[in-house]
């Protein structure tokens, strides 16, 4: 790493070098036990080089095109990103949807690259931007270098079903649904189209020579889902929906808070049928007649799975499941990328402290001190050891100099741009006024990649309802869309949600409380709660404030599309139609101690959605997850989304719930019932 920082400031720091001269300063080439695998090592770090993103350029020089020039382009043709404040602020929010530790190079290096870009991000906005969650995996960077350098990726993969086998893919693209990662794309060995998951790939992808299969000119991860559905028997459902609830489903439709009788668009009777399971507490479907006696069966057999003990043999007896194959550790590359990240920025403001510097970066620390130290022996070496990098941080303050060669920013590569993408969608569900700059900056970003026309690459698909992305079938391949996956309207719910993310904001900018009224999940009608907000984030398509609540007396999170309105200051008891502030205290929590799932086919997303800690793999071809600590009512809601695929086996009040709810939806639909 210091030999390639040595080279980038050597050659960086003159308007150009032959590759003699550069031979002649660099110890590592200097040393090297012969010409040739001196020119090996420089043709790495040439392409070490680009990939940081630095324009290296080579030349022949006009009196003798036997020699070879070589520079690092400024200025215009650098090709950096151009964005305004505000768009880099909305740029930077988005970067911090990745988990670095967990994240790929690609992934990694976005936020080194951004702050390269000595832009001041805009605080005020910066503090009502939204904090993103984004599925952060080792694995993105290879699958999107081969969808950009249209390549062949072989890996291991775990099916939905449990299964592991060896898999040949040649992406088409590589994006985000709901939080997760998912590459669609030509199936070597299959010889079609399939839709993977990107959590269930086992092993590091390697690049295994180029793409031949003809791409399609329209690809996204919708279409994906979409294909599945064309002939599959729909129609347009009625439902009956108990006042103030579903409030995602009115807000798409634009149907009035309390009105009870919602009829949905044409379609597919899967999609209708996971909508009214994954909110079956509220939702009674009315017809048509034949999918209503469906639901009843498959709420009678849920019911009848948790009545009585659950049998824990096969739990014990099953083999605990290895993690995934996957040892990656940071590159010498990105590394690198964080270390002129951090030159740059310090050099385009001539102080920082160096707390801010590993807030910003999202390290140590101590890991900035190291990193300046490196700095420190560095230098252009082409014209001695007095040009080296001064850098220092004495009481707290970093300053850095004789280091303009790293004064300019770092272009982001296109999986870089990709990962960007995909962190900027995590803010739309929550992007409110500030929507407008979201958008301005995906359409420079896109701009940037160079594929103005395919927008739709690293951005979130359709919202759904559920917790959980159901569109991966069990081999892999493109299935059923998971419910809501199709648009179905707009209408007052658009400007209700806008005033209440509009008071959010303003009560985060202000320090001050709100009186909201809120739609709880598990109890009739709503509730006053007088809250504080701390926070604004997202999770998939969800928005949450996270606040302190003066009813619960601690940290809470509400879900945006569940407040129902914003109440006067003087408004903080309960209005004569809601529930009483104690009902609505006690409704939610967490399972202490976690709970122990039998996991089948179509149930098996809930231990990817609920991150369980431990999975084993039983004799006869189930599975079973353990979720630690899993939200009580959503728990309950995704087993009986998953209809009969999931079964709680601990804890036992767990399963008595989901049977006194099963059984009461299964009794509503059955036949010569009526509802309301």
């Amino acid at each position: 790493m210091e030999r390639l920082l040595n080279v980038i400031m050597t050659i960086g720091s003159r308007s150009r070098i032959d590759r003699a001269q550069l031979f002649d300063v660099i110890p590592d080439y200097a040393n090297a036990e012969s010409d040739d695998a001196a020119e090996k090592m420089f043709e790495r770090d040439k392409a070490a080089i680009l990939e940081l993103g630095l324009p290296l350029v080579s030349e022949r020089d006009t009196w003798d095109e036997s020699r070879v020039l070589y520079r690092i382009a400024g200025g215009e043709s650098t090709g950096a990103l151009d964005v305004t404040p505000q768009e880099y602020t909305v740029l930077l929010a988005a970067s911090r949807a990745w988990d670095d530790a967990a994240a790929g190079g690609a992934a990694r290096r976005v936020r080194s690259k951004l702050l390269s870009l000595g832009i001041e991000a805009d605080p005020d906005l910066l503090r009502r931007t939204p904090r993103g969650s984004l599925e952060s995996l080792p694995v993105l960077t290879p699958l999107l270098e081969a969808v950009t350098q249209s390549r062949r990726v072989q890996f291991s993969y775990r099916t939905a079903d449990g299964r592991l086998s060896d898999r040949t893919l040649e992406p088409w693209v590589v994006a985000v649904h709901e939080g997760r990662w998912y590459a669609w794309g030509h199936d070597v060995d299959r010889a079609e189209a399939r839709l993977f998951r990107a959590s269930r790939v086992e092993t590091y992808p390697r690049l295994k020579g180029r793409a031949t299969a003809d791409r399609p000119r329209h690809t996204s991860i919708a279409e994906a889902l979409e294909r599945a559905d064309a002939g599959a028997d729909t129609a347009r459902a009625v439902l009956d929906v108990e006042p103030f609830k579903a409030l995602a489903l009115r807000d798409q439709l634009g149907a009035p808070l309390e009105e009870r009788r919602i009829e949905l668009p044409e379609l597919p009777r899967t999609q209708v049928r996971r909508r009214v399971l994954a909110e079956t507490r509220w939702i009674t479907l009315l017809s048509p007649q034949p999918w209503r006696r469906e639901l009843a069966g498959v709420l009678t057999g849920v019911a009848r799975v948790h009545e009585g003990p659950a049998e824990l043999a096969a739990l014990e007896s099953a083999t605990p499941r290895s993690g995934p194959r996957i040892r990656v550790s940071p590159s010498g590359t990105d590394h690198l990328s964080r270390l002129i990240g951090e030159a740059s920025y310090v050099l385009s403001r001539g102080e920082v402290e160096l707390e801010q510097i590993a807030e910003e970066f999202a390290i140590s620390t101590e890991q900035v001190i190291t990193d300046l130290q490196v700095l420190f022996v560095c230098g252009d070496l082409g014209t001695g050891w007095e040009d080296l990098i001064e850098a220092e941080w004495d009481s707290g303050i970093v300053r850095v100099r004789n280091a303009d060669a790293l004064r300019r920013p770092l272009r982001l590569s296109a999986p870089e741009s990709t990962a960007l993408l995909a962190g900027l969608a995590t803010l739309d569900p929550a992007a409110g006024e500030e929507s407008e700059v979201v958008d301005s900056a995906r359409r420079k970003l896109s701009a940037h990649l160079g594929e103005e026309e395919r927008e739709e690459v690293g951005r979130a698909q359709e919202p759904a309802p559920s917790e959980q992305p159901s569109g991966v079938p069990d081999d892999g391949s493109a299935a059923p869309a998971p419910a809501g996956a199709h648009e179905v309207g707009g209408g007052t719910g658009a400007a209700r949600r806008q005033g209440v993310l509009r008071a959010v904001r303003e009560a985060l900018a202000e320090g001050d409380s709100l009186v909201i009224r809120y739609s709880p999940p598990t109890t009739p009608g709503t509730t006053v709660r007088v809250v504080r907000p701390l926070e604004l984030l997202t999770v998939g398509t969800r928005s949450y404030v996270r606040a302190h609540c003066e009813l619960a007396g601690e940290e809470r999170r509400f879900r945006l599309d569940r407040i129902v309105e914003v109440l006067p200051d003087d408004a903080a008891t309960s209005d004569p139609g809601s529930v009483s502030q104690e009902a609505g205290a006690s409704s939610s929590g967490r399972v202490a101690g976690g709970s122990w799932l039998r996991l089948q086919g179509g149930g098996r997303w809930i231990a990817e959605a609920f991150e369980a800690d431990e999975i084993r793999d039983g004799e006869s071809g189930e599975s079973f997850a353990h979720l630690p600590d899993p939200v009580r009512s959503a728990l309950v809601d995704a087993v009986i989304e998953a209809g009969g695929s999931a079964e709680v086996l601990e804890p036992a009040e767990l399963r008595d719930e989901i049977v006194t709810i099963s059984w009461g939806a299964a009794e509503r639909h059955g036949d010569g019932q009526s509802v309301g």
